[in-house]
């Protein structure tokens, strides 16, 4: 099973995109409040070099934005 992050907001329609999405195709995730979690937002940053939400690390690969056949594609090779 691959090993999901994602950064978010709570105002973020694309984050609820993207939950919505893991919650259908049950995938665990571990999320993260950039909007009140500084440290979140030093490791979202570090990691894309975006402020931009939401920030979704799937083993290490990272995604910006909501991309569904993005996450499609490495979520189904992380089951490999």
């Amino acid at each position: 099973m691959a090993s999901v992050k994602i950064y978010s907001t709570p105002t973020c329609v694309y984050c609820k995109m993207a939950k919505d999405f893991f919650a259908a195709n049950n995938v665990s995730y571990e999320d993260f409040n950039v909007a009140a979690d500084q440290n979140a937002r030093a490791e979202m940053f570090a990691k894309s070099h975006q402020m931009g939400v939401p920030v979704i690390d799937i083993d290490g690969k990272i995604i910006v934005g909501f991309d569904k056949k993005t996450l499609e594609d490495l979520l189904a090779a992380g089951k490999k």
